[in-house]
């Protein structure tokens, strides 16, 4: 895939039981790239450097049984304080072939979005950070099954689990 190839600077999720497991692609992802995982804190989502395999298997669990680093480290890199991300890999619980996603319904990553493009807006045409969405098949839907808002922003591909 030339986009990943590409890419320098990703993100990440770090998947649930429901969701398309991203262990394997985050071990590999380690060998040449710079990795980034969301982390949460009430309703906001930052996106934080990850530096190796060890302190992915070191992060602690929240109450979600998801890892992510403690809320007091601050010693961890923000794109949005540096320099922007080439990919942003993204989870969902339906995804349309048009680029269509509906997240889990909190809006992290549409609020997310919304930042990151405000402090990077050539990243959104020109030089553009790639949004991507991993799906089982079974997760894509007609255009007209999906409800999306206006501040939903499209994914650029959708990569099922086949």
């Amino acid at each position: 895939m030339p986009f990943y190839e590409s890419s320098r600077r990703i993100s990440i999720y770090l998947s649930t039981e429901r969701e398309v497991d991203t262990v394997n692609i985050l071990e590999r992802m380690f060998n040449d790239k710079e990795v980034f995982i969301p982390t949460y804190s009430g309703s906001v989502m930052d996106i934080v450097k990850l530096y190796d395999l060890n302190d992915y298997k070191n992060l602690p669990l929240t109450k979600w049984n998801i890892k992510q680093p403690k809320e007091n480290d601050r010693q961890r890199e923000n794109p949005l304080l540096t320099a922007p991300l080439d990919l942003i890999l993204m989870p969902g619980v339906a995804f349309t072939r048009n680029g269509g996603r509906m997240g889990h319904g909190m809006g992290y990553y549409d609020k997310y979005l919304k930042t990151y493009f405000n402090r990077f807006p050539d990243r959104q045409k020109i030089n553009k950070t790639l949004l991507v969405g991993l799906a089982f098949q079974e997760q894509i839907v007609e255009d007209d099954q999906l409800p999306l808002d206006p501040h939903d922003y499209p994914l650029d591909l959708i990569l099922t689990s086949d």
